[in-house]
């Protein structure tokens, strides 16, 4: 592929972001897409043939970003409380930059289940090494004794839902003014690490 096609295949990518992230899948139309990214249909579906050709390519875009670093992460050198602290923020700036794929997620999850666990299962994160590690720190008296699953849903679910739930949290407790919510999500990446050590370490 040319730099010419992977520019315009960038920017058709980008305007998908925007407007599904606008128009939610169902309501979003090619055209739309297209004039967001200033070509023509025809061009549009020479790219992407159909709507969820675009959405698969996005979604896998932004997971393929995402998983290597959180790889990497989980099976580092690092103390569990580093670790916690890299996941939690690192996540966050994720979902601040993709702030389109929780809602991608939800809905991949309720059209195409299998899509998210090949992406898992194509990625390096080997979740019984990460398990083997935790297991050692828990052995060593450094934390509570604590399932593997348990541990990444509780830092998954704290961060994820600030950002399903923008709509409430933006509009009602800071009254749509996002420099304040955004502030908001930045303090988070403390919090929740900080939420996350003082439930796993021993008393």
């Amino acid at each position: 592929m040319s730099e010419q096609e992977l520019s315009t295949e960038k920017t058709i990518l980008e305007a998908a972001k925007k407007v599904f992230l606008d128009k939610g899948f169902d309501g979003a139309r090619m055209q739309e897409i297209a004039d967001e990214a200033g070509i023509n249909k025809a061009l549009l579906h020479y790219y992407f043939r159909s709507k969820d050709k675009l959405f698969d390519a996005i979604f896998e875009e932004a997971f393929k970003q995402f998983l290597p670093n959180i790889s990497e992460i989980m099976v580092s050198d690092r103390s569990i409380e580093e670790k916690v602290r890299a996941f939690v923020g690192h996540y966050i700036d994720m979902l601040q930059n993709n702030p389109y794929l929780p809602v991608f997620v939800i809905r991949e999850l309720q059209r195409k289940p299998d899509t998210i666990l090949e992406i898992l299962k194509k990625s390096k994160i080997n979740p019984i090494q990460v398990a083997v590690i935790l297991k050692q720190q828990t052995e060593g008296g450094q934390i509570i004794d604590i399932s593997l699953p348990h541990l990444i849903v509780n830092m998954i679910g704290l961060c994820v839902f600030p950002f399903i739930g923008r709509p409430i949290i933006e509009g009602f407790l800071f009254n749509n003014n996002t420099e304040a919510y955004n502030a908001f999500l930045l303090e988070r990446k403390t919090l929740v690490a900080d939420f996350i050590l003082n439930a796993i370490k021993l008393k």
